[in-house]
């Protein structure tokens, strides 16, 4: 398999599509578990040889000491021979380049625009080529939603925002994105960013022990992300599947197993079959007092009533109204405006793919999208395409 070589510009432009934005969801504690006995072991991807990193006036390496520590406790933990890991870690290199991606910009932050950031992604190209992905991957699609209770619709949307369908995966060398920015993070205001990527590597190391890939050469985003559904090395380990059943996972090359892998990560991540991702509700004329600005739904459908909240529309199912809700706002900060809308459990499924409200939102629209045209339901206001 080719590797699509991103110039810094492209990187630029491609990180909302979840290869940078990987950086900014810290999983869960229970990303470092190890994976079931007897799961299908994940083919390395078939890539080139990786580049070699820039080394632009790198920073000290991460002391022996430090290294040492990290190769025996992860050794200790996870029962990987000491020699391994300290073999990969000896093997790892600062990437100048990531650093910098990373690195908190110094100028003022530009106005937040839910507009321009949906303008990104339901867009023409991802349009046309989410229809045929979909076309292409029909029976799949039916089989692993029917399986998971999720739309087709979303998971060929997520795909689409992740990678633009297996286009965009990234051409870093992981051992040395994940060292880089667990060693050396460059905000060093979050230290529990460098811990979370850590842990990533701590993933990296024991999967290349299991043979599940092979560290010294897979590539993936600057974030360390893999693969078409850009996983995390955690996330492949606890949620990748098995698409076709062939008693591989390849989620570089085999787009039924990226599918099924986000199906199964979303499933895992508390989606509900049969709940849309926003229920159809009228807010009162200042809802921006109902939004909490978490990643979980905490109100109940008589507490919006009670606030002037009403059903916006009467068809369809209202199972929704037994599930906690979340109010989201979406902001045009030029303009001092936003746009308001009431979230079931299955939108905050998906920002535990990318914790934003924009990116949960962008997935939903394209997959609306992509439903309208494929001649299916909404997954807004309907239970599953």
């Amino acid at each position: 398999m080719s590797v699509l070589r991103i110039v810094p510009s492209a990187i630029l432009s491609i990180a909302l599509a979840g290869c940078a934005a990987r950086a900014d969801r810290i999983e869960t504690a229970d990303t470092v578990s190890t994976p079931e006995s007897g799961a299908p072991a994940i083919m390395p991807a078939s890539h080139a040889a990786p580049q070699p990193p820039a080394r632009e006036n790198p920073p000290a390496p991460a002391s022996s000491i430090q290294l040492q520590d990290f190769a025996e406790t992860i050794a200790k933990e996870r029962g990987i021979p000491l020699k391994h890991a300290q073999q990969l870690l000896s093997e790892a290199s600062f990437n100048s380049r990531i650093a910098q991606l990373m690195t908190p910009s110094k100028t003022k932050a530009a106005k937040k625009s839910w507009a321009a950031y949906r303008k990104r992604f339901v867009e023409p190209i991802r349009i046309r080529q989410g229809l045929a992905f979909w076309q292409r991957k029909q029976e799949t699609l039916d089989s692993v939603s029917t399986q998971y209770g999720i739309p087709a619709s979303i998971l060929v949307s997520i795909i689409g925002v992740e990678t633009l369908y297996g286009q965009h995966m990234g051409n870093f060398r992981v051992l040395d994105a994940l060292y880089t920015l667990g060693f050396h993070f460059p905000d060093s205001k979050r230290p529990e960013r460098a811990a979370f990527f850590r842990e990533q590597l701590a993933d990296l190391i024991q999967l290349d022990h299991e043979g599940r890939l092979d560290a010294r050469r897979t590539q993936g985003s600057y974030a360390g992300a893999l693969g078409i559904p850009q996983f995390m090395p955690g996330s492949l380990m606890r949620y990748a599947a098995d698409g076709d059943n062939d008693g591989k996972i390849d989620l570089f090359g085999n787009e039924d197993d990226a599918i099924a892998s986000v199906a199964s990560f979303l499933r895992k991540h508390d989606w509900q079959p049969g709940l849309p991702v926003f229920a159809p509700v009228r807010l009162p004329a200042d809802p921006a007092p109902l939004v909490h600005g978490g990643l979980k739904p905490s109100l109940q459908w008589s507490q919006l009533q009670d606030k002037g909240a009403s059903l916006d529309e009467t068809t369809g199912s209202l199972s929704w109204q037994a599930h906690p809700l979340g109010v989201i706002d979406l902001p045009e900060e030029s303009q001092g405006t936003a746009d308001y809308r009431t979230a079931t459990p299955n939108f905050f499924a998906i920002t535990e793919y990318n914790r934003s409200y924009f990116y949960a939102t962008a997935v939903t629209d394209l997959a609306e999208e992509l439903a309208a045209r494929m001649g299916y339901g909404s997954p807004n206001y309907s239970a599953i395409d």
